[in-house]
């Protein structure tokens, strides 16, 4: 996941659901400085866990269908790429989206959303949210085989102001 980061971007990296912080581990180890490094997490315990853990970077307590006043309460501007471990395909459709559209109301032009998952499909609806997404890796090894997917808005779509009215509407 950490590879596929564009280095060198200028803005923040946004992790969502930080867990126990391996994603974290790995994003710092992939040289993104740890003031460039935000992660949202929405369990007070792990929130605790990753805030001890990673004194530098920057952890918020939150939940990414919150995303775009969370960042914004927090001064978190520009967002260069979001890296994603939340369970997607675990959830229902209607929060897929939500959490997909509050997305990319953050991302800079042309930045990736980076999902991991374990489903063979897509775990964001790429049509409803008007973007375009592939397989970037898949991991056979592991049991369940997973996959990191890079999604991005193509250019000339919707511009994050659109997105964010579209999201009031299918909210």
């Amino acid at each position: 996941m950490a590879r596929q980061i564009p280095h060198g971007a200028q803005g923040f990296v946004v992790e969502l659901g930080g867990g126990t912080g391996a994603v974290t581990r790995a994003i710092l180890a992939s040289g993104i400085p740890p003031e460039q490094l935000v992660v949202v997490e929405r369990d007070p315990m792990l929130h605790k866990h990753l805030v001890e853990r990673f004194p530098g970077v920057r952890i918020l307590l939150g939940d990414a269908l919150h995303l775009p006043s969370l960042l914004k309460r927090h001064g978190v501007v520009p967002v260069a790429a979001i890296v994603s471990s939340l369970p997607l395909l675990s959830l229902k459709k209607s929060i897929q989206l939500r959490i997909g559209a509050q997305a990319f109301a953050v991302l800079e032009p042309g930045a990736p959303f980076i999902q991991f998952t374990y489903g063979l499909f897509s775990p964001l609806p790429r049509n409803r949210l008007g973007i375009v997404g592939e397989v970037e890796e898949r991991v056979l090894q592991n049991l369940p085989p997973a996959s990191v997917w890079r999604y991005m808005r193509p250019a000339g779509r919707l511009s994050r102001n659109h997105s964010r009215s579209k999201l009031d509407h299918a909210a």
